[in-house]
């Protein structure tokens, strides 16, 4: 249901946007949507990684790899300074967590990244 209200979302910001900008603009403000879209299910799979954590430790590092492809193709592709800014937020926070999980942490904080992931979703939604 979710991934349908995304969709939905990321339909009618182009049908907006493209009346609005260029294809540059569009394709750069679909990158974003879709981009948020892949970081929110990669942080959703996080938290239930670091909830399973005791049944294989691993998912955690894979959630958390998941975030960094993600992050490396948005850093690469904006001139935003607020998408910027979040996404340093969130590269933060899995740096944190990531240290965390390899210093023994199985329960690590996971608001850094969450408030980083929520703001780029907001950045991203017009």
């Amino acid at each position: 249901m979710k991934h349908r209200r995304t969709l939905a979302l990321a339909v009618s910001t182009a049908a907006a946007l493209g009346t609005l900008v260029g294809c540059g603009a569009l394709d750069k403000a679909m990158d974003c949507v879709n981009t948020a879209d892949a970081i929110a299910t990669s942080v959703s799979n996080l938290q239930q990684a670091v909830s399973n954590a005791s049944n294989d430790p691993t998912q955690i590092d894979e959630a958390l790899n998941s975030i960094d492809t993600e992050l490396g193709k948005i850093k690469n592709t904006t001139d935003n300074a607020d998408l910027s800014k979040a996404v340093d937020d969130l590269n933060k926070g899995v740096d944190s967590v990531r240290t965390a999980v390899k210093n023994g942490d199985t329960t690590p904080d996971l608001t850094p990244i969450t408030s980083a992931a929520t703001e780029i979703g907001k950045v991203c939604t017009p």
